[in-house]
C-alpha cells in the first residue's frame, strides 16, 4: 500500500502491533474518563464532531477496512453504522450530513462503547490468530494513527463546545504541572542555503502525504528558536493590527471582518487583564506562554508586522530533522503551551506545544501516489486550499508526530492548538525577535 512503511507486526522498539492497537483504543476512552453523559453529544459548530461520533467513527474504520477485508463473507451486526459514521469515504457509500453529528441521540453512548469493545475484540481474535496478512496489518497500523488524530480532535472539538457554554465548565482539573520560567525574546537561528531532502525516509509508518521524499533547494533563511508568545502577540493587538488592512491577506481581511476577529479565539480581556479559556476552565493568560488559536490569516499579519514571514514547510523540517521528538504533549496533561526553556540553545519548542502554520498549500509532493482504492481517499483529495501546519500540539500524542508529518487546516481555522514561528530572509533579518 502506498504511503506505508514497512510496519508490520513488530516495531523498531519492539511494541508488537497487538500492543499498539489495544493502547490506541484504551487511550481514547481514558480521554472520556472526566466527561458527563451530557457532553458526549456536543457538536457546537459543523467543524467539530461529537465525541460519541469520534468513538464510533474510529471503531467503524476498524470494521470497515479491516475485518470486511479479512472475511470476504463478513456480514456487520450493525449495517446502519456504515452510513452514520463513515467520514467523507465516498467509495464505501453516502455519509451522514457532518454538520448533524450532533442529533444522532442514537446509538446511546453505552451502544456506541459497547460496539467499540465488539470491534476490539474481533480485531483481538484477528490479531492473535497469526492470519493477519501483511497488507492487514498495514491497515491496522493506519488505524492506530488515526485513532491518535482522533484523539486530538476529540479534546481540541471539546473545548471549542466547552467555550460555548456561559459556565464555562472544565474539562479537567487543573494538571498542576510546574511551568518552565520565561525564555525572553527569541534568538534568530541561521540555515545555510543547499539541496536538502525532505519527506519521510524510514521503514516505519508514515501516511501517504510525506512521500515520497525528494529534494528541495533552499535559500539561506533565518528562523526564530522558539514560538510566538501571547505576549508578543499582545503588542500587534494594541499596534492595531486588526484594524490594520495593510497587514492582511485580502481574504484574511475579509473573514476578519465577517467573524469579527479583534483576538485570538477563547481570549477574553476582563478590566485590565486578559483571561482565556482552557480545557482546566477560564485562566488568567500566560504571557509568557506561546500562542495558540489562531488562523493562518492572523499568523501572516502578525508575521507581516514583525518585518518577518512563516517559514515554508521545506525550512521547517530542514530546521527540525535532528530535534528529537521532545516536547509538550498530551501526556504532560497540562493540555496547554507552556513557556520555552530559556537554555540559549538552538531550535526549542519545534515539537508540541502548538502546531505552527507554515507558509506552504497543502498540496502533494512530486511523484506522490494515494493508497489504492477507498483508503486513498484518506489525504490525498484534501489537497486544495489548505495550509501545513508542522510539529504538533499539547494535545497530540507524542509517539505519533515525527518531523516528516504534514498536518493541514484551512487558513480560517481556528480552533486547533495553531500558533506562530517567524522566518526571515537574510539580509534583511531583524537580529531580534519582535516588531521592528
Amino acid at each position: 500500500m502506498a504511503g506505508f512503511g514497512k510496519t508490520l507486526e513488530q516495531s523498531r522498539d519492539g511494541d508488537t502491533l497487538y500492543a499498539r492497537f489495544l493502547r490506541a483504543c484504551q487511550a481514547s476512552e481514558q480521554l472520556c474518563a472526566p466527561l458527563q453523559i451530557e457532553d458526549y453529544g456536543l457538536q457546537a459548530m459543523p467543524e467539530v464532531s461529537p465525541v460519541k461520533w469520534h468513538l464510533a467513527h474510529t471503531a467503524w474504520y476498524f470494521e470497515t477496512f479491516v475485518l470486511a477485508v479479512a472475511d470476504a463473507d463478513y456480514q456487520s451486526p450493525w449495517p446502519q453504522y456504515r452510513h452514520l459514521f463513515n467520514s467523507y469515504y465516498n467509495g464505501i457509500g453516502v455519509q451522514y450530513p457532518r454538520a448533524r453529528r450532533g442529533l444522532l441521540s442514537r446509538p446511546t453512548v453505552a451502544e456506541v462503547f459497547r460496539y467499540r469493545h465488539e470491534i476490539r475484540q474481533r480485531l483481538e481474535t484477528l490479531l492473535q490468530s497469526g492470519n493477519a496478512s501483511e497488507e492487514l496489518q498495514q491497515r491496522i497500523e493506519l488505524g492506530i494513527q488515526h485513532e491518535q488524530q482522533h484523539q486530538e480532535l476529540m479534546l481540541t472539538d471539546l473545548k471549542y463546545c466547552l467555550a460555548l457554554n456561559p459556565l464555562r465548565p472544565a474539562y479537567a482539573g487543573h494538571s498542576g504541572c510546574a511551568v518552565v520560567a520565561a525564555p525572553g525574546t527569541w534568538d534568530w537561528l541561521d540555515y545555510p542555503a543547499g539541496e536538502v531532502l525532505i519527506g519521510h525516509d524510514g521503514q516505519q509508518f508514515c501516511f501517504d502525504n510525506e512521500r515520497p521524499r525528494h529534494r528541495v533547494l533552499l535559500a539561506p533563511f533565518r528562523l526564530a528558536s522558539r514560538l510566538v508568545s501571547n505576549h508578543e502577540y499582545l503588542e500587534f493587538i494594541d499596534d492595531g493590527g486588526y484594524q490594520r488592512p495593510e497587514l492582511w491577506l485580502s481574504d484574511g481581511w475579509a473573514e476578519r471582518q465577517a467573524a469579527g476577529w479583534e483576538m485570538p479565539l477563547y481570549w477574553e480581556q476582563q478590566g485590565a487583564e486578559w483571561a482565556h479559556f482552557t480545557l482546566h476552565g477560564m485562566q488568567p493568560l500566560p504571557l509568557q506562554a506561546p500562542l495558540a488559536h489562531v488562523s493562518y490569516y492572523e499568523a501572516d499579519a502578525y508575521a507581516r508586522w514583525c518585518g518577518a514571514r512563516l517559514p515554508t514547510e521545506a525550512e521547517w523540517e530542514c530546521a527540525a530533522g535532528d530535534c528529537p521528538v521532545e516536547g509538550n504533549f498530551r501526556e504532560t496533561g497540562r493540555l496547554a503551551p507552556v513557556p520555552a526553556v530559556a537554555t540559549g540553545a538552538g531550535a526549542q519548542q519545534m515539537f508540541g506545544d502548538a502546531w505552527e502554520w507554515t507558509a506552504s498549500s497543502y498540496s502533494p509532493y512530486p511523484g506522490f501516489v494515494p493508497m489504492r482504492g477507498e483508503l486513498g481517499e484518506y489525504n490525498g483529495k484534501f489537497m486544495c486550499n489548505q495550509f501545513v501546519l508542522r510539529g504538533g500540539s499539547c494535545v497530540s500524542p507524542q509517539d505519533h508526530l515525527r518531523a516528516s508529518y504534514r498536518n493541514f487546516f484551512y487558513p480560517r481555522d481556528r480552533w486547533q492548538f495553531s500558533g506562530i514561528r517567524l522566518a526571515v530572509s537574510p539580509p534583511d533579518a531583524p537580529r531580534r525577535g519582535g516588531r521592528q
